[in-house]
């Protein structure tokens, strides 16, 4: 049988579902014994009360203590008081840490943007950041469709945000941590706002929720170019475009108006992704439902790449309904390669160096 410390080892390096952080950094094993004739004992504390996801992380435990040969345990838990909390705070998000897309932190921000509704753009949004967390790169996703949110469902993510002490941490799914509205919006509920509470709501997305400086923070714009994408040319001057079209010339000539916006305030776009490009038959034979050459036009006219051409596939849109991404609902299919292949063109696209200032608009 493992001794104590042992035992304490391997707990300490289970990574919490929620934090992310293994539970040793986090401070949350509070005591372990390992019973020579009695049952071993692991005590866990826990931020705050009613933390979700406890029945995971008391999986984890017995994951790992079944790795250091005991089979039968009894893990209990216990909520931290407030000093324990603040120092599990000041070691996790210290002061001064730079804020996600700002000047120190390392964290490239991707707005998927479209002149239009209807084109796929959460769908694009919620593939593209599990294809890029497939790589190994860490990857989280602002739902900045303050109207029409869609990502938590897409990604199946089942639990809301922990706060902890004025920190909002994303619940995540697929490797993918995700903050919405959809959080703190009934379904018996509209979203009825104007510009300034659209303002500062993007701004706590930014600045409240604790992203832990991701290597990619996806952004998922609403349609058009109103409100909230001035407010994020605001907070996000630095942020990459990707503009989100079909293979209609109705929708390449909306989509364009999304791209000049993102021109005008100093923003790189740095590519196009057609969506809803082809239905593949079971003989191969590809159909162009919405017609063809959108997405190679748009491209063409903004001087950047046409990045990746998604085919339509029922099991994609299924896959959304049922929060199970396309490379699990649809393993090795040409929409799960499409995305594969996006992701590494994204992580190719490097941010340009600025030559001049970005314009703000007022």
């Amino acid at each position: 049988m493992a001794d104590a410390s042992a035992l304490r080892a391997s707990i300490d390096r289970v990574e919490d579902p929620i934090l992310l952080r293994p539970l040793g950094d986090l401070g949350m094993v509070s005591k372990v014994h390992a019973g020579l004739l009695g049952r071993t004992t692991v005590d866990l504390v826990v931020p705050v009360p009613n933390y979700p996801l406890l029945d995971q992380l008391e999986a984890r435990v017995r994951t790992a203590l079944a790795g250091e040969g005991v089979s039968s345990a009894e893990v209990s838990f216990s909520v931290m008081d407030d000093s324990a909390r603040t120092a599990m705070m000041s070691r996790v998000r210290p002061d001064g840490a730079p804020k996600v897309g700002q000047p120190g932190s390392r964290t490239r921000v991707v707005a998927i943007t479209s002149g239009k509704g209807g084109v796929g753009k959460s769908s694009v949004t919620t593939n593209l950041a599990v294809a890029l967390a497939e790589t190994g790169r860490s990857v989280g996703v602002l739902d900045a469709d303050v109207w029409g949110f869609s990502i938590p469902r897409m990604l199946g993510i089942t639990h809301p945000p922990v706060v902890i002490e004025e920190s909002i941490f994303p619940p995540a799914a697929h490797g993918v941590r995700a903050v919405s509205m959809d959080y703190f919006v009934g379904d018996d509920q509209a979203v009825i706002w104007r510009g300034p509470m659209l303002h500062k709501a993007i701004q706590q997305f930014l600045e409240d929720v604790f992203w832990d400086d991701p290597e990619f923070l996806l952004v998922d714009m609403p349609p058009g170019t109103g409100d909230v994408a001035i407010s994020m040319s605001q907070f996000l001057p630095r942020a990459q475009v990707i503009v989100v079209t079909t293979p209609q010339p109705t929708a390449q000539r909306v989509a364009k108006r999304a791209a000049l916006m993102a021109q005008k305030v100093n923003q790189e776009v740095i590519g196009v992704v057609e969506n809803m490009s082809w239905f593949a038959g079971e003989d191969g034979t590809r159909y162009q439902i919405f017609g063809e050459g959108g997405g190679t036009d748009l491209a063409a006219e903004l001087g950047v790449p046409l990045l990746g051409q998604i085919p339509l596939l029922p099991e994609m849109g299924r896959g959304a309904d049922d929060g199970v991404p396309v490379e699990l609902a649809a393993p090795g299919s040409e929409a799960t390669r499409a995305f594969s292949d996006l992701a590494v063109a994204v992580v190719g696209r490097k941010p340009r160096v600025r030559t001049r200032p970005e314009l703000v608009i007022r």
